[in-house]
């Protein structure tokens, strides 16, 4: 029984709070409006080629990332074909070999997911930015209370098309875009 009311109540709590901020906002002769930031960031110029770049500037990276592990996964078959025939020095030597090696792979596979997030930011926060103006733009002009972004919340099932703006936003940005 926990554990249904444990599977449920998150899903229960979020149709309350729509239902609640709806209803209030109908109220106060304001509506409720919908997006879908994932449709409407692959259709805004800029993106695909954004997405490009980032793919582009970072494939030698996680390619000599893949080679590292790869040397590493060599070295411990080697170690496993050899074991018996190490002398304990020579075992150890083996062993502090592949986790120098190991700790180089997680360093560089840090670094680079830093890069990678610092790098992503750089290319894709305009683009945020841009399609947040328009989403408050369109808030404003239309006198939305809220808008929800239906691509991050679990538990809709379903939404009435006529609250979906994403393709009123996919338009303007587009249209800002020529």
């Amino acid at each position: 029984m926990d554990r249904l009311i444990s599977r449920w109540a998150p899903l229960a709590l979020a149709v309350i709070v729509v239902v609640g901020v709806a209803a209030t906002d109908r109220q106060a002769g304001q509506v409720v409006g919908v997006v879908n930031l994932q449709i409407i960031m692959t259709k805004t110029p800029g993106y695909a080629e954004a997405v490009a770049t980032f793919e582009a500037e970072f494939k030698a990276a996680q390619q000599d990332l893949q080679d590292m592990a790869q040397q590493r996964d060599s070295l411990i078959a080697e170690y496993e074909r050899s074991e018996v025939v190490f002398t304990p020095t020579g075992r150890q030597e083996k062993q502090t070999e592949v986790q120098q090696l190991q700790a180089r792979i997680e360093q560089h596979a840090q670094d680079l997911q830093n890069r990678q997030r610092e790098r992503q930011r750089e290319l894709v926060d305009p683009l945020d930015q841009r399609v947040q103006a328009v989403i408050d733009g369109i808030r404003a002009e239309r006198n939305i209370g809220i808008i929800f972004d239906v691509a991050t919340m679990q538990g809709i099932a379903a939404v009435d098309q006529q609250l979906d703006l994403t393709p009123i936003v996919v338009q303007r940005l587009q249209q800002s875009q020529n």
